[in-house]
């Protein structure tokens, strides 16, 4: 037995079986079908392999071809392959951690990689936005810190 033109020949799901056994019981029910073509076609639907083989069985029946005509398959996102993340802006938040380490060191390209990348990200839409603004702003803070350090110490040694 082939699918219904234009039916799927998605596997049939025990569920599917069932919605198709339904109508034909509600048909059987109305006096659409006679008891003999009731039961064959309740046999034939257990057996149905696709949907499109039960679509065939109650596609004469009120409630047949459109109880089995399938929603648009929506993928959640979850299950969506994920945008890459941009490379500069790993790098940016790496320079940022890095500041405390190389005291202030790694605070220019911090910042410039943080720019960098958010520009990037805007265009490309990859993930890494994040990253991007923790590694400006540790890379800012840093540049602010010696820059205040800076400061005090010229005052100092002026006074």
């Amino acid at each position: 037995m082939r699918p219904a033109q234009g039916q799927p020949s998605m596997l049939a799901a025990h569920s599917d079986r069932e919605r198709a056994v339904d109508v034909l019981r509600a048909g059987f029910a109305e006096g659409r079908l006679q008891k003999e073509e009731y039961e064959r076609r309740v046999e034939r639907a257990y057996q149905a392999r696709t949907v499109g083989d039960l679509s065939l069985l109650v596609a004469d029946l009120p409630q047949g071809p459109a109880a089995f005509q399938q929603a648009p398959m929506v993928v959640p996102p979850t299950f969506m392959p994920a945008a890459p993340t941009n490379g500069k802006a790993t790098a940016a938040m790496v320079c940022g951690i890095a500041t405390f380490f190389t005291f202030g060191a790694s605070a220019v390209p911090a910042v410039i990689l943080g720019h960098m990348a958010r520009a990037e990200i805007r265009q490309t839409h990859e993930q890494g936005d994040g990253q991007a603004v923790a590694g400006l702003a540790l890379g800012w803070l840093a540049i602010v810190g010696w820059a205040l350090l800076l400061l005090l110490i010229v005052s100092a040694a002026s006074g």
